[in-house]
């Protein structure tokens, strides 16, 4: 049970249970907050594929430029 199973329901529960907690006042800080947060983990994330993918790329370039410096 993940949270695709929460629905619009479970959502608006979450929301005003929040908005008890918290007030009005804080909520956008907190959302806020909760963007930034989920932006750096985005960016993060990105930088770690793409530290995975770049020596597969140079290895590859290494071994097509071993092929052209052999002769058949």
């Amino acid at each position: 049970m993940g949270l695709s199973n929460i629905g619009i329901p479970g959502l608006i529960i979450i929301l005003v249970i929040t908005l008890i907690i918290f007030g009005p006042k804080k909520l956008p800080e907190i959302g806020s907050a909760f963007g930034r947060t989920l932006s750096e983990f985005k960016k993060s994330a990105r930088e770690i594929m793409s530290d995975d993918e770049e020596p597969d790329q140079k290895t590859r370039s290494i071994e097509t430029a071993d092929r052209k410096d052999k002769p058949l």
